[in-house]
């Protein structure tokens, strides 16, 4: 059985999604493995629902198995988040899918080789001394070393490129699987046949149709599920921000060439996350990267927590074609956690930021505990 892995955030589930799942299947996927953020997500904020209800969506149209990509790995840099994507699919997923604005494989493999180079780091580092931002410094590199860094200027390139630098790096035996993004990553205003998660979202916000841009299952699915927003928890994070040590702010991920200090300073008297973050923001340091400082800051997770290679990943939903991957993954010595205790200091530290996901649920929070007591979920299709 060729297996397909998708490294995803289904923050929600929308038809984009849909046909890359069809896709797969197009092309001979017989087996499909998502592998999806949990709680929360890459660009440094709670995921609009819980985990279980997007792992389900995804169950609902089409998945076989969703496994639960651990949050070290979920609010790691785009870097970090394609290589442990990529770590914990390579054992046993044959082939790794993405969407990416440029269909050409090769172009992006010559993109991400270019930047394991030995003489690119150098390159970078010149670039960044000049003051620029890192988009900026990445791109004056390639351009030192004879590439044409234009598709990385589009979102989904950015990722499909980390994603076959992953794959190189590691040497990994998945093959990439390059489908066409269309539409625009980022649009608010509604497109019917491409939507975009960040349209979704807004609608749910807004109390604006969204149930069209999403398949019809996943829509019931989600359209009671409770909310959760940045906004619902930012009293949260400001008393955790003005109450942090000096030790603690040095601690954060991302905070270096002393931008803890700068985080630390604003942290400290601002009264919104969005007044601190634009005074931490500069051309050099991009706003995402500031989200994910903030979201670390607030849940606790230090540089050295987002550097650790995730030990397992847990099961969130299966059907039987799903246990028959599980069966495959077994064999090849990699075995994903169901659940069951591991002792790993990475499980404490999960607990831990799924019971303050609860306090980003619009309205009254959610008590801690509720996610221990989800099950598995499973489909008796497939």
């Amino acid at each position: 059985m060729e297996t397909v892995g998708i490294i995803c955030e289904y923050n929600p589930f929308h038809k984009g999604h849909f046909k890359q799942l069809q896709e797969v299947r197009r092309q001979g996927g017989e087996g499909i493995v998502c592998l999806m953020s949990g709680n929360y997500v890459q660009r440094g904020a709670p995921a609009i629902v819980d985990k279980t209800y997007r792992a389900a969506t995804a169950m609902d149209c089409g998945a076989d198995l969703v496994l639960e990509l651990p949050v070290t790995a979920a609010l790691s840099s785009a870097e970090g988040f394609a290589r442990e994507g990529v770590r914990l699919l390579g054992g046993f997923c044959d082939r790794l899918c993405f969407g990416a604005e440029t269909e050409d494989t090769s172009a992006l493999m010559a993109l991400a080789q270019a930047q394991l180079q030995e003489e690119y780091p150098l390159a970078l580092r010149q670039a960044l001394e000049t003051g620029c931002s890192f988009p900026a410094a990445r791109d004056l590199a390639l351009a030192s070393l004879g590439l044409d860094a234009a598709p990385l200027k589009l979102p989904n390139n950015i990722l499909a490129v980390e994603y076959c630098k992953a794959i190189l790096s590691l040497n990994c035996p998945m093959m990439p699987m390059v489908i066409h993004r269309q539409g625009s990553y980022h649009a608010q205003q509604a497109d019917l046949e491409n939507p975009s998660a960040t349209a979704v979202r807004h609608g749910m916000l807004n109390a604006e149709p969204w149930q069209n841009l999403v398949p019809a299952p996943a829509a019931a699915r989600i359209k009671n599920a409770p909310v959760h927003t940045l906004a619902a928890g930012e009293r949260g994070i400001l008393a955790r921000l003005r109450t942090m040590s000096d030790a603690d702010y040095e601690a954060l991920p991302y905070g270096s060439e002393g931008l803890w200090r700068k985080l630390m300073q604003e942290g400290r008297r601002g009264c919104s996350i969005e007044e601190i973050a634009s005074r931490v923001k500069s051309k050099r340091y991009t706003r995402s990267r500031i989200d994910r400082m903030i979201l670390c800051a607030f849940l606790g997770l230090t540089a050295r927590d987002l550097a650790q290679p995730a030990p397992y990943a847990r099961v969130l939903a299966l059907n039987h074609r799903g246990g028959e991957i599980l069966k495959r993954a077994r064999n090849t010595g990699w075995y994903p956690n169901i659940g069951e205790k591991t002792g790993d200091p990475l499980e404490a530290l999960e607990h831990r930021c799924d019971d303050l996901y609860g306090l980003f649920a619009q309205g009254n929070p959610e008590p801690a505990g509720i996610a221990g007591k989800r099950r598995v979920y499973f489909s008796s299709e497939g």
